[in-house]
């Protein structure tokens, strides 16, 4: 069994995140806007899919691992799922 994780966007990645994941999360969180009023930053949680990392952004964000072993950043209105 693989349990997920939260943190907040910006803060560290914790060592429960798969590393191929680290880049596309990077990239995600620096491409954020500034929040000038101080409000809180959204926060990721990681989940397993298939046993396949997931990480979504509380915005809809997902960075998820493919079965063909690809990384993908998608929002989730554009989720094959849903």
């Amino acid at each position: 069994m693989q349990l997920g994780t939260r943190w907040t966007s910006g803060d560290p990645i914790p060592s429960a995140v798969p590393a191929v994941l680290h880049a596309q999360i990077g990239e995600v969180d620096r491409a954020l806007p500034v929040d000038l009023l101080g409000q809180p930053r959204p926060r990721w949680t990681l989940t397993f899919l298939e046993g396949r990392p997931l990480a979504e952004l509380d915005t809809g964000i997902l960075v998820e691992l493919r079965a063909d072993g690809s990384v993908t950043v998608l929002h989730d209105s554009e989720d094959e799922f849903g």
